[in-house]
C-alpha cells in the first residue's frame, strides 16, 4: 500500500492567500476556487468587482484538472484543435485555461482553478497559489 500526502486547511489558506495576492498585485478581479484530489470543493473565494459567473468557472477548472491529473489547457487545446466530440466528456466541464494541479512526487493533490481574467492570467494566478507550499 502506498502513502499519499494531502492537502491540509493550512496548505489550503496558504493557496489562497498567494493566488489573491497575485490577483491584487495585477488588479485582476477573480475567483479562486481550490479542490482536493476528487474535485471536491475546499476553498471558494470571489474578489469584489468578479462577475458572478466565474463562482461556476473557477470550480469547474479545479474539478477537471484534479480529475485529469493535468492542466485544463489541454483540454481546452484538444478541443480547439478540432476533436469535439471531447466536449461529451464525462465528469468534466471547466474545458478552459485556468485550472492547473497540484502534484507532488507524482500523486495529485488536488487543483487550483481560476476565473475572471484572460485565461493565461488565470492560470498565472493559480500558480502564484501553488508555489506558496513550495510545488
Amino acid at each position: 500500500m502506498k502513502n499519499k500526502p494531502i492537502l491540509e486547511i493550512a496548505d489550503v489558506k496558504l493557496i489562497a492567500a498567494a493566488a489573491e495576492a497575485e490577483a491584487v498585485k495585477n488588479n485582476w478581479a477573480v475567483t479562486i476556487a481550490i479542490v482536493d484530489d476528487g474535485g471536491h470543493l475546499l476553498w471558494l473565494q470571489r474578489l469584489d468587482g468578479t462577475p458572478a459567473i466565474s463562482a461556476h468557472i473557477a470550480p469547474a477548472k479545479a474539478h477537471t484538472a484534479a480529475l485529469g491529473r493535468r492542466e485544463s489547457k489541454i483540454y481546452e487545446d484538444v478541443i480547439n484543435q478540432g476533436r469535439t466530440s471531447f466536449l461529451s466528456a464525462p465528469a468534466i466541464s471547466g474545458m478552459l485555461e485556468g485550472g492547473v494541479p497540484i502534484m507532488k512526487d507524482g500523486q495529485c493533490l488536488g487543483a487550483v482553478g481560476v476565473s475572471g481574467v484572460k485565461s493565461t492570467e488565470d492560470a498565472q494566478i493559480a500558480r502564484a497559489g501553488i508555489s506558496a507550499i513550495g510545488l
